[in-house]
């Protein structure tokens, strides 16, 4: 599972890097908190999650792991759509929709992981 986190975090990466310069060459500097969210939660936090399931494989492949998986690829896109939307004129319904329901997926996501590392991740496991 740790290898799915990886090459999905690599792709923020590329998300990231291209958010930051269309918002160099449009001088759109507004988008500042999008793309350092894109960065850190997109690209750093997920390719973090994927080392940390790569070197303890039975957290990332028990039932917690793949439920935090699936919440956290499905949240985080909503979240920064969402915060995409904050610029545009979009119904306020649609706005919460996209930040409330991405948001709190990903931090149900991320509880998920907190339970799941204390619950699969042991020292023995890494010997």
């Amino acid at each position: 599972m740790g290898a799915k986190w990886i090459k999905i975090a690599v792709l923020y990466f590329i998300i990231g890097i291209g958010f930051g310069l269309f918002m160099h060459y449009t001088i759109q500097l507004q988008w500042g908190a999008t793309h350092a969210h894109i960065n850190v939660v997109g690209w750093l936090s997920t390719g973090l999650i994927g080392v940390i399931y790569s070197i303890y494989p039975r957290a990332g492949n028990s039932p917690l792991g793949k439920l935090h998986f699936w919440l956290h690829q499905i949240g985080l896109p909503f979240l920064f759509i969402g915060m995409m939307m904050i610029y545009f004129n979009v119904p306020p319904v649609v706005l919460e929709i996209f930040v409330s329901g991405g948001g709190i997926a990903f931090l149900l996501s991320v509880i998920l992981f907190v339970l799941n590392v204390f619950q699969n991740v042991h020292e023995a496991d890494n010997k």
